[in-house]
């Protein structure tokens, strides 16, 4: 199964106290291939950097670099499908370039893609996908 996670499914997943996170849990376990381009992983990093302490930070770019469950994609189009918010379309495109099964976000911006048939991009909530990846 490819996912990709919005900065916000991400964030909510790593800390150890998290409801959400089985879905980290998960990642590491590899029992689903997580898909980012580089702005995404930029955007991560951005985000970690306000959040947490430089440790974390590293420790967490330095395994999303090293797992094999992690593949990179390279986006050469972009669709702009979601207006409300055109930051979100880096999460978007690179679903759409890797094929992936899901975007996962709680982020009400990507409901827009609901109504789009062409092209296709399921949307979960966290607690879906966390769901999903329990009964794995």
């Amino acid at each position: 199964m490819k996912i990709v996670l919005d900065t916000n499914a991400f964030l909510v997943a790593i800390p150890p106290k998290s409801q959400y996170r089985p879905i980290f849990n998960a990642l590491l376990q590899k029992k689903f291939r997580l898909v980012c381009s580089n702005d995404i992983l930029l955007e991560y990093e951005e985000i970690l950097k306000q959040k947490a302490n430089p440790i974390v930070v590293a420790n967490v770019l330095e395994l999303l670099s090293a797992m094999s469950n992690i593949e990179k994609v390279e986006v050469y189009f972009h669709w702009n499908l979601i207006e409300i918010d055109p930051d979100d379309n880096k999460f978007v495109d690179c679903a759409i370039a890797a094929n992936a099964d899901y975007i996962v976000t709680n982020d009400k911006h990507f409901n827009t893609l609901k109504t789009i048939d062409f092209p296709f991009v399921r949307v979960i909530s966290i607690a879906e996908f966390k769901e999903i990846i329990e009964n794995v």
